[in-house]
């Protein structure tokens, strides 16, 4: 039986992976990383394996896939950005982290594929089992948006991806051809909630993409019920995302959540 495992971080996130893994049909058997502080509890009832580490345990974490037989793993859910450089590292990933000049999303978890491999372990695609919840290019979830929230939509779609090529960020808030917000180590939910304050619920639309030459391994563009919930808090009542490259997680909520609010989700054709 093929077995695959997954370091989960918080959200809805791997629990989405491990539906998808389970509907495919093909029998599979998934060994699971968790978090303390970071991944639900409740994840250990759907899978297989589950054992419990802390942020920096890499040394540690890959023993265990290599006993449990793992070859494929997954990375599935956000770990919160401050405890990406403030966790405790091991000795294994000390030295690799020394050699990096740059330290951020991409590079972090690039570190740690190139360690895997080390060790015979592929990291697969974060979005693997998952293409039923990558929306295609039009209307997604929610009313329809306006002439001028689809003319802000594009716009700050625009924007976002020349902040994610910069490696700034890769959600941008906009009103009517202004930028209000952009994303960066706070991430989306408080850039969102900067940029609704200051556009004060007048056409506010959040544009979420990918990075240019986006690694499917990591950091993959997500929306979910909080993020349609923390947008109607805000006022923002639009949000374009990158069509075939943003996971919509919690599909049925975000639906009735989005119909109910009021928020207009569109995807949007990009590279």
């Amino acid at each position: 039986m093929r077995t695959i495992g997954m370091l989960a971080g918080k959200g809805l996130y791997p629990e989405a992976f491990v539906e998808g893994a389970r509907r495919q049909g093909e029998p599979l058997r998934l060994v699971s990383v968790a978090f303390h502080g970071e991944t639900d509890p409740a994840l250990e009832s759907k899978v297989d394996v589950l054992e419990w580490f802390r942020v920096g345990q890499l040394g540690k974490l890959i023993k265990f896939f290599l006993r449990e037989g793992v070859s494929e793993i997954v990375m599935v859910g956000q770990i919160t950005p401050k405890n990406l450089f403030e966790f405790r590292p091991d000795l294994r990933i000390t030295m690799a982290l020394a050699k990096l000049k740059q330290r951020n999303a991409e590079t972090l978890f690039g570190a740690l594929a190139d360690e895997f491999a080390k060790d015979g372990i592929t990291v697969l695609p974060a979005t693997t089992f998952l293409d039923h919840l990558l929306p295609p290019a039009g209307p997604v979830l929610g009313r329809e948006l306006g002439k001028d929230e689809l003319e802000a939509a594009q716009y700050g779609f625009s924007i976002a991806k020349e902040t994610s090529r910069l490696d700034i960020g890769q959600s941008v808030v906009v009103r009517e051809g202004t930028v209000l917000a952009v994303e960066a180590f706070e991430g989306t939910n408080e850039c969102l909630r900067r940029g609704g304050a200051l556009g004060k619920g007048k056409k506010v639309v959040l544009a979420k993409v990918s990075k240019p030459k986006q690694d499917m391994r990591f950091d993959v563009p997500v929306i979910g019920p909080d993020t349609i919930r923390i947008c109607a808090e805000a006022g923002v009542g639009a949000i374009a995302i990158e069509a075939g490259k943003t996971l919509v997680l919690g599909w049925e909520e975000a639906t009735t959540l989005a119909k109910k609010l009021g928020v207009g989700v569109i995807a949007l054709a990009g590279e």
